[in-house]
């Protein structure tokens, strides 16, 4: 299996989730604006994840998403944190699909910051799909 974590975080409290799933999943959660988010070969599974700022998502992730190519990434999975709603979810897995990319149904999203039993779940929601 040959997952992936790619993120972006304002606040730091995707960052948090992104980390737990990287370390469930024996990986590194890098942000998209990093240099290295790249995928630098396919993988079996994304998971992906942001949160909603003003209404939608931020630039730098709907940028990555509509970099990422269908031939990268056999599937998607969507988490994210926010104070107001769980629309990002909806935004994110929007973006995946117009790139082609399958999306798990699930997701996992934490309203506020995460606490340490959050990401002990985010933990076990990641480990089921690799």
């Amino acid at each position: 299996m040959n997952p992936a974590v790619r993120y972006f975080s304002r606040t730091g409290n995707t960052k948090l989730v992104a980390e737990a799933i990287a370390k469930a999943v024996q990986t590194t959660a890098i942000s998209v604006d990093a240099p290295d988010a790249k995928l630098d070969k396919p993988v079996d599974v994304l998971f992906i994840g942001g949160a909603l700022y003003a209404y939608g998502i931020d630039s730098h992730l709907k940028e990555y998403l509509a970099s990422l190519q269908k031939a990268d990434v056999k599937k998607a999975v969507v988490f994210s944190t926010s104070w107001l709603s769980k629309h990002a979810i909806d935004l994110i897995k929007k973006g995946l699909k117009d790139a082609g990319i399958p999306v798990a149904k699930e997701f996992f999203y934490v309203k506020n910051k995460p606490s340490a039993a959050q990401l002990q779940e985010a933990d076990a929601f990641a480990q089921k799909y690799v």
